[in-house]
């Protein structure tokens, strides 16, 4: 597909790995500043939908559907199922419960957006080997 210089190879898996561990290390260490602490997460997890969606290389429009992908999640978070699920007895509904999200918020999906952003826009950015002249 045209613009996937960055995801071609392995380099996909592994820049999905970078993003991955990106966003784990923005939950686990705070600093103090909100920008990192909440909303970076919040960005590289959009980033990793979008990548994951290019991997594919089936799905046209893929920031179409990454936002709308992030948008239905952030929105079913106001059915209060995400909430419930983290009194779940079983670990693994308390863990998507915790990815999904509890609280509805705009600045989320601004956060969203700005990750979508960001990996849409690494695909203008190739190196001159891979530029056709």
């Amino acid at each position: 597909m045209k613009g996937m210089a960055y995801l071609e190879g392995g380099r996909g898996f592994r820049f999905l790995a970078c993003i991955v561990s990106a966003g784990l290390l923005s939950r686990l260490v705070h600093t103090g500043f909100v920008l990192f602490d909440k909303y970076l997460g919040d960005v590289l997890y959009a980033s990793m939908v979008y990548v994951l969606l290019r991997l594919t290389g089936r799905i046209a429009r893929v920031v179409l559907w990454a936002s709308l992908a992030m948008i239905a999640i952030e929105c079913f978070q106001l059915t209060l199922i995400p909430a419930g699920m983290l009194a779940s007895p079983y670990a693994a509904v308390r863990i998507c419960g915790r990815l999904l999200g509890t609280e509805f918020s705009f600045f989320d999906l601004l956060a969203y957006a700005v990750g979508i952003a960001c990996a849409a826009a690494l695909e203008g950015l190739r190196p001159e080997s891979s530029r056709q002249k």
